[in-house]
């Protein structure tokens, strides 16, 4: 048992301040590769600044441009600076500081995120071991999940997703290894403030609270501090929120929490008090915070799949988003360690700190989140990292206690914790994502604010909906948060053939959600069958509400490579839940002409004599074969040649993006296709207003 004992390291608090800064300042410094690699790359720099890289910034980026500017006033979804973590620091640091939000939003996740050096270190020296701490930092600040997720330029709220557990962690641990309730107290109000740093986290440090509550009543249940200790964590939940505003009231929990903490501390409570107000305090907490329903819940979420099984059959989009899919155990292992090896050693190595350290057993909550990935999806794996390099390193001290020389101990865990950061650095530096948009496509958008107003509305796929916020100002039917039932809605339009449908779908559409904020399929085909609705929509003579606003199409040239998804949340029948049949739509980038044959890779290739397409082992013939693109004055040249009026599929050429499509009818004729490839538009139902080779945006004119 003794090779399971960590040394006992005398490191002075300057030290330990030496180290805290050293591991921070690596953890940033990592985050520094990715701003280096692009500081030369124009495409990525907008108004001299590189962007943010998740489309999700921009929602919480809104909120704050509605507080410093007064933007998005007309907007229902843009959140108030108040009511994120995020989007308050985001305003308290652009107001303070002489940095412009577009600075604050890119550099922000780095310099939170990396915080996480802190508990780390912190938990380490509560066992005498503070270099066990700032080793397992080095690896846990920037391994490959948790650097993914908390990059420069990833503004979201996941900067405070695995961080602020690791703080709530070291004060549950240090509330038992030295037994005292100012540490309970502290881990208290850390819990109070989590949901408004990171809300869809509060699963996870409820469940640590759970096991603390086991914990306690395990091993310390004729403590009096145990049940006190129960109380203040308890209290943590009470619903403050239910009658006062974010953040107002994370403030008055924390002063109930403080006054409830002087009354423990300063006034005696017989044991049966004590057991009593425990109980109350447990069935409370478990009561507002909606513990196990929210744990389940959780849970049913991510493992959910297909379609809607409840009234119409609308498509999920968990079943489209790869963060929420499964996936295979390499994955789950190089997320959160960088390697298989790498998740093995972390896991032996938490087992063994368990044994030999029993308090980690609160950990287990954030171990398990992390291994549930493998069926709820990517997201969860950022919540292991920290505690995984804690316990990889751990595992190294244990191997490194059969050598009796320091220096030999510590050269030899320094070389294994090299060794396991070594894959992680790899994967930063190879891990180069673009900006959500480039310049040019950022410019469209920007043109578009300055033609409408910011009661106006864009219609688009979900991905762009919140930088069509911020850099627009206009609002949208959906949006990476709302991306629900009216998903239906946006697919039909992009997906019909039918130009009048589209348009009289999206002013009904947008007047009855302008009148009443809500899900609008809902509404739209409550009282009549979906199907029916839709063929009355496609009548130029269908009765519209009155038109209280302009409505724009955006188009962006990148929904190409989403189409197809795009298309599956229409492809159904609404009533019966039943698929349509698969249309065909094929993107081709890299090709090679020989004179004779075009193939477009994966088994796809044109006899250009024949006209005849190869896909596999059939031969189809042609319908027609379509060049589009550019002339040097910027307008759209379209050149068609019509081949065999009965075959299913057509190419077409864009040859100002050197691409190629293959696609049947539906695609062919579909809105999308029709209006950004073709530009054959109905001149009485769309207007355009802007015509860019990234984006084309439309007027409807109903």
């Amino acid at each position: 048992m003794k090779y399971l004992d960590l040394p006992k390291e005398n490191i002075s608090t300057r030290q330990l301040i030496g180290l805290i800064a050293l591991a921070y300042l690596f953890s940033f410094a990592i985050r520094l590769i990715w701003v280096y690699q692009f500081h030369d790359y124009a495409p990525f720099y907008h108004h001299g600044q590189l962007m943010i890289n998740t489309n999700d910034g921009y929602f919480f980026a809104s909120g704050a441009q509605k507080a410093l500017f007064g933007l998005h006033e007309a907007n229902p979804r843009v959140p108030s600076w108040l009511n994120y973590g995020v989007t308050f620091f985001t305003v308290l640091f652009t107001k303070i500081t002489p940095f412009s939000l577009e600075t604050v939003t890119l550099y922000m996740p780095s310099i939170v995120s990396s915080l996480v050096v802190i508990p780390m270190i912190l938990i380490a020296r509560l066992f005498g071991a503070t270099l066990w701490g700032f080793f397992a930092a080095l690896l846990g600040s920037i391994a490959w999940s948790y650097y993914n997720r908390t990059m420069t330029g990833y503004y979201d709220t996941d900067m405070f997703a695995a961080m602020a557990p690791m703080f709530v962690l070291y004060f549950l641990i240090a509330s038992v290894r030295h037994f005292t309730l100012k540490s309970a107290l502290y881990a208290a109000m850390m819990i109070v403030i989590y949901p408004f740093l990171y809300d869809q986290g509060r699963a996870v440090v409820f469940a640590m609270a759970v096991i603390y509550f086991f914990y306690l009543l395990v091993y310390h249940r004729k403590e009096a501090l145990t049940y006190k200790a129960i109380i203040l964590i308890s209290l943590s939940t009470l619903p403050v929120n239910w009658y006062v505003a974010s953040p107002y009231s994370y403030i008055i929990n924390w002063l109930i929490l403080i006054v409830v903490y002087l009354l423990l501390q300063k006034r005696d409570f017989t044991q049966k008090q004590l057991y009593l107000l425990a109980a109350v305090a447990m069935v409370a907490f478990l009561y507002f915070g909606n513990v196990f329903s929210l744990i389940l819940g959780k849970i049913t979420l991510y493992l959910s799949r297909g379609e809607d099984s409840k009234g119409l059959h609308f498509f999920q989009v968990t079943q489209t988003v790869r963060e929420a899919g499964k996936i295979p155990f390499s994955v789950m292992a190089n997320r959160i360690s960088g390697s298989t090896i790498g998740v093995i050693i972390s896991l032996i190595g938490y087992v063994l700190l368990v044994v030999r350290y029993r308090p980690f057993i609160l950990a287990l909550p954030l171990i398990g989140i992390g291994v549930f990935s493998l069926w709820g999806g990517l997201r969860f794996t950022v919540f292991a990292v920290p505690i995984a390099a804690m316990s990889a390193v751990y595992l190294f001290y244990v191997v490194a206690n059969f050598s009796d020389k320091k220096v030999f101990r510590y050269g030899m865990i320094s070389i294994l914790t090299a060794l396991m950061i070594y894959p992680n650095i790899m994967h930063i530096i190879n891990y180069k994502v673009p900006t959500v948009f480039n310049d040019q496509e950022v410019r469209v958008l920007e043109k578009l604010d300055q033609i409408s107003n910011d009661k106006d509305y864009t219609l688009t796929w979900w991905d762009y909906g919140y930088p069509i916020w911020y850099y627009a100002d206009t609002d949208t039917l959906i949006d990476g948060g709302k991306h629900g039932h009216d998903n239906f809605i946006i697919s039909q339009m992009l997906t019909t053939d039918s130009q009048m449908q589209a348009v009289n779908l999206a002013r009904l559409s947008v007047e009855t959600y302008a009148k009443d904020p809500g899900i609008v399929s809902d509404r739209l085909f409550k009282e009549k069958n979906p199907n029916d609705l839709l063929d009355e929509l496609e009548s130029p003579d269908y009765k519209l509400p009155p038109k209280t606003r302009d409505i724009y199409l955006y188009l962006p040239q990148r929904m190409l490579n989403i189409f197809p998804t795009v298309g599956l949340f229409s492809n159904l029948d609404l009533v019966t839940g039943a698929k349509k049949a698969q249309p065909f739509f094929y993107v081709a980038r890299q090709f090679h002409d020989d004179g004779k044959r075009l193939n477009l890779g994966n088994g796809i290739v044109l006899d250009k004599q024949t006209s005849r397409l190869s896909i596999g082992n059939r031969e189809i013939p042609l319908k027609r074969f379509v060049i589009v693109g550019y002339d040097q004055k910027g307008k759209l040249v379209k050149n068609e040649q019509n081949l065999d009026p009965d075959a299913p599929l057509s190419i077409i050429y864009m040859r100002s993006y050197s691409t190629f499509l293959v696609l049947d009818e539906k695609m062919y004729n579909s809105l999308y296709i029709q209006l950004f490839v073709l530009g054959d538009y109905d001149k009485d139902l769309f207007e355009p207003v802007i015509d860019s080779p990234y984006a084309k945006v439309y007027k409807l004119k109903r």
